[in-house]
């Protein structure tokens, strides 16, 4: 027969070890620090292993409460996640937004506050998600997918043609180090998006054709490409939407007006059982207007 330690134990050691303070978990679990205690040393008991020490009046987990804390963590989040989700399911007013986190940070989240003063009702909760995941995972009820706007049981719709530029900060250009043609590109550090296909593809289509993409950092999400740009590492192939913010503000510069249209594209996506949701269908018409304004003023 399997054991299961009892469940409080595993709260009040599940919250002492993530503060590494009994004060905090007692405060967080709104209980005593005697039973946070008390908690801890029934698991102890139960483990027949000690799982914290004191050092210096501070609490510190032993290996044993340590690599016990970093199996059982996650558990509590999926959890925590499972219950947020029914409890979303049941709150008519409240709705979970799957967005990658480079159009989170660059795009979504900026306006967000336009969409709560407007629809002040609807209780908006992002949560990132991989660029072209393809569905809706429980609890999901609409997210923003980059790619060809095929996916099995979703409605997309395509928030912009997607496009591909290079940008850089104004200060890395000097006499030494121009960009003024496709040529000078060779004269300075690549930033890459993810893999270096896209400044390859650049060379091939655009120049230089012999264009060494070879080396310069390799970042694992838009956001940290652009903001390397920013900060004048070298130079990054923007996406339209995402590199706009920093443009607006000065942060970059596109040094050539030429731009890449690539295959995939930015969309808005739900499941098609969910399209005449009132809540669902006033984000998805609101983000699609708010694009289309902005495109306008171009």
């Amino acid at each position: 027969m399997r054991r299961l330690p009892p469940l409080n134990a595993l709260r009040a050691f599940e919250a002492a070890a993530r503060h590494l303070s009994v004060t905090e978990a007692a405060e967080e679990l709104y209980v005593t620090q005697a039973a946070v205690s008390q908690q801890i040393k029934s698991l102890e008991s139960f483990l027949d292993s000690k799982l914290f020490i004191r050092r210096n009046r501070k609490l510190v987990l032993t290996d044993v409460g340590a690599n016990y804390f970093a199996d059982i963590k996650d558990v509590f989040e999926t959890i925590l996640d499972a219950t947020e989700a029914v409890i979303s399911q049941q709150n008519t007013g409240s709705m979970t937004v799957g967005v990658p986190p480079s159009f989170a940070i660059q795009w979504l989240v900026p306006r967000l506050n336009l969409f709560a003063q407007q629809y002040p009702d609807i209780d908006v909760r992002i949560k990132a998600v991989d660029l072209d995941e393809g569905l809706l995972t429980e609890g999901v009820d609409v997210a923003v997918y980059l790619g060809s706007g095929n996916w099995k049981g979703l409605t997309a719709y395509k928030l912009h043609t997607e496009f591909l530029a290079p940008v850089c900060a104004p200060n890395i250009i000097n006499k030494n180090k121009p960009l003024d043609t496709f040529e000078d590109l060779r004269k300075h550090t690549l930033l890459h998006d993810k893999s270096r296909k896209y400044w390859r593809l650049w060379g091939q289509k655009m120049g230089p054709k012999d264009l060494d993409v070879r080396h310069g950092p390799i970042f694992s999400h838009s956001s940290m490409v652009l903001q390397a740009a920013v900060l004048g590492q070298g130079v990054a192939l923007g996406h339209s939407v995402l590199a706009r913010p920093e443009i607006e503000a000065g942060r970059l510069i596109q040094p050539f007006k030429e731009k890449l249209i690539t295959k995939d594209a930015y969309y808005i996506v739900c499941r098609e059982s969910d399209v005449d949701d009132a809540k669902i269908s006033t984000f998805i018409d609101w983000v699609l207007d708010l694009i289309a304004k902005e495109e306008e003023q171009d």
